[in-house]
C-alpha cells in the first residue's frame, strides 16, 4: 500500500524534474567559471613576479580562458522528488460557452476543504493526451450504424505525442486497441470495428406488465413494452472502473481522459459500484468526457455518464446525427489538451481524510469554471 504522503498515482512530477535539472546545470556552470577565474588569477600573479619592471616592454597577452565543457558531454543529474502535489486541470468559459484562454495565475484561487491553497504551478500550455475511447456496444440498430461509421473520425483530433486505447462494452468491457499502438494501427482497428445492434424483443404479456420500480425497466427512457424486467445487461460502472485502471499507470505529465460514447443506460448488475469507479478515476487524475446518443439525447437528466462527467470536471455533449458526433470528438480532444493546469501542495487540511474537496474560483465576473470536485489520497493501513 502507498503511504499517506503519496497522492494519487504517487509518481514524481515532470515539473520538479525540469526545475531540478536547471538548478544542477546552473551549479555545474558556476563551478566551471569559478575554477577558471582562480586559474587566471594564479597565472597572472606568477607572471607579474617574474616579468621585468620596464614600462617599454609590452606584457604578454592573458592566458586563454579554458573552454566551458559542452553540455552534451556531461549528462546532468536528475533530482527525483516524490510529493503529494495535486494537479487540477481547469476549463473556463464565458456566458456564451466559449473557452476563455487569456487568464493568468493571479486570476485563480484554489480551495481544498474550504482552506485556500497556494498555487505552486500554473500553465496554459497544451499537454499530451492519454485517452481511453469507451464505446457502447449495445445500441439500437440505427444508432449503432451511426456511431460505427464515426469511429475513425476520433483520430482527426489526435496530435503527435497523444496515445489512445479503445474499449467496447456491454455486459463486459473488451479492449480493441491498447496503449502502445501507433495511431495508424488504431485507425485501422477502428475502421474494422463493427458495433453490435441491439434489437428489443417483441412485446409479450410478461413484458407489458406494470413495471416494478426496483427493476431496470425504469432505465433511462426505455419503453416499458420493449424491456424484459431484469434483462438489462449494460454494465457501465464496471466498464468505467476497467478504463480507470488502464489509465492509472500512465505518466502524470500527460492529461488522462476517458471519452465515453453511450446511450446512458446502466444495469443494476454491475460488480463495481459507482463510488468505486469514481474513486478509481479521481485517484488516477482522470477526467471523463461523454457523448450521449440515442436515449441519452431524449432523457439527458438521467444519463448515467453525466454523473462521472460532473464529478471529474469533464463535459458532456449530445449527438443526434453523425456530423455532430464527429464534431464533438474534435472539440473534446482539443479542449482537454488545452485546459489550464494548476498544481498545489495541500496545506492546513486534515491529512487523515481520504477524500478532499476542491473548489477553483476565477477572480473575474461572468465566467464559469469547470474542475474536478475533489481527489482521494491512497492511505496505507497501519
Amino acid at each position: 500500500m502507498l503511504s499517506s504522503a503519496q497522492l494519487l498515482s504517487g509518481g514524481q512530477h515532470l515539473l520538479y524534474e525540469m526545475t531540478a535539472r536547471r538548478e544542477i546545470v546552473k551549479g555545474t556552470r558556476g563551478a566551471v567559471r569559478t575554477g577558471a577565474l582562480i586559474a587566471l588569477l594564479a597565472c597572472g600573479t606568477a607572471l607579474a613576479s617574474a616579468w621585468p619592471r620596464q614600462s617599454s616592454v609590452t606584457p604578454p597577452p592573458p592566458a586563454p580562458k579554458p573552454a566551458e565543457p559542452a553540455q552534451t558531454e556531461q549528462t546532468p543529474g536528475i533530482l527525483r522528488i516524490y510529493t503529494h502535489e495535486v494537479i487540477v486541470p481547469v476549463t473556463v468559459r464565458d456566458h456564451s460557452g466559449d473557452a476563455v484562454l487569456n487568464l493568468v495565475q493571479k486570476d485563480f484561487r484554489v480551495f481544498e476543504d474550504d482552506v485556500e491553497q497556494k498555487i505552486d504551478y500554473f500553465s496554459k500550455d497544451p499537454f499530451p493526451l492519454s485517452v481511453v475511447f469507451l464505446v457502447d456496444d449495445e445500441l439500437p440498430e440505427r444508432t449503432a450504424k451511426m456511431v460505427g461509421r464515426s469511429l475513425t473520425a476520433v483520430m482527426a483530433g489526435m496530435a503527435p505525442g497523444d496515445e489512445m486505447a479503445v474499449v467496447l462494452f456491454a455486459e463486459f468491457p473488451r479492449t480493441v486497441a491498447d496503449f502502445g499502438s501507433n495511431q495508424d494501427s488504431v485507425y485501422k482497428l477502428l475502421k474494422e470495428t463493427e458495433l453490435e445492434n441491439y434489437f428489443p424483443t417483441p412485446a409479450s404479456p410478461t413484458m407489458t406488465m406494470p413495471p416494478n420500480p426496483t427493476t431496470s425497466s425504469q432505465e433511462i427512457g426505455v419503453p416499458q413494452s420493449a424491456r424484459v424486467t431484469g434483462q438489462e445487461s449494460k454494465d457501465l460502472d464496471d466498464a468505467v472502473l476497467y478504463c480507470a485502471n488502464m489509465l492509472h499507470n500512465r505518466p502524470r505529465d500527460r492529461r488522462k481522459l476517458l471519452l465515453i460514447v453511450s446511450d446512458g443506460r446502466n444495469s443494476h448488475n454491475n460488480t463495481a459500484s459507482y463510488g468505486e469507479a469514481l474513486r478509481a478515476l479521481l485517484s488516477s487524475d482522470v477526467s471523463v468526457y461523454g457523448i450521449g446518443v440515442s436515449l441519452a439525447v431524449l432523457d439527458r437528466k438521467r444519463a448515467a455518464i453525466a454523473r462521472y462527467v460532473d464529478a471529474t470536471g469533464g463535459d458532456i455533449f449530445y449527438a443526434a446525427h453523425r456530423n455532430a458526433l464527429e464534431e464533438d470528438y474534435s472539440h473534446i480532444l482539443d479542449e482537454s489538451r488545452n485546459r489550464y493546469t494548476l498544481a498545489y501542495s495541500p496545506s492546513g487540511t486534515d491529512r487523515s481524510k481520504e477524500y478532499h474537496e476542491i473548489e477553483v474560483r476565477v477572480e473575474r465576473p461572468g465566467l464559469t469554471v469547470t474542475a474536478r470536485d475533489g481527489y482521494y489520497v491512497l492511505v496505507g493501513k497501519k
